[in-house]
């Protein structure tokens, strides 16, 4: 997923819920948790997502217990993730010049 491009917000926070695998609900409390409350992603957004990500080879069915379904990230998934963080480190630290941390000009 690194070399398509930039993550979007909602797979990015779907991939980091799932360093523990979970179940849509307790995604998306889970995904409201680590952003802070600032994403509040709904069911559709989710599943739709989620079918998307697990036909990419991100993520994986791992338990099925009649309608709740337990995903899990895949090694495929983790590297994506680190690498989109990693994006996302760079970018935070290019934009420090906004703060005057660097001597160059805007």
């Amino acid at each position: 997923m690194a070399d398509q491009g930039p993550m979007t917000e909602a797979a990015y926070y779907i991939l980091l819920a799932l360093m523990r695998p979970g179940h849509g609900y307790g995604m998306m409390h889970r995904i409201r948790e680590l952003s802070g409350g600032r994403l509040v992603m709904g069911p559709g957004t989710l599943y739709g997502a989620l079918a998307r990500m697990c036909r990419e080879g991100l993520i994986v069915l791992a338990e099925e217990e009649g309608r709740r379904k337990t995903s899990a990230i895949t090694d495929a998934g983790r590297e994506s993730l680190l690498a989109e963080y990693r994006r996302l480190k760079h970018l935070v630290a290019d934009g420090a010049v906004l703060e005057g941390e660097r001597d160059e000009e805007i």
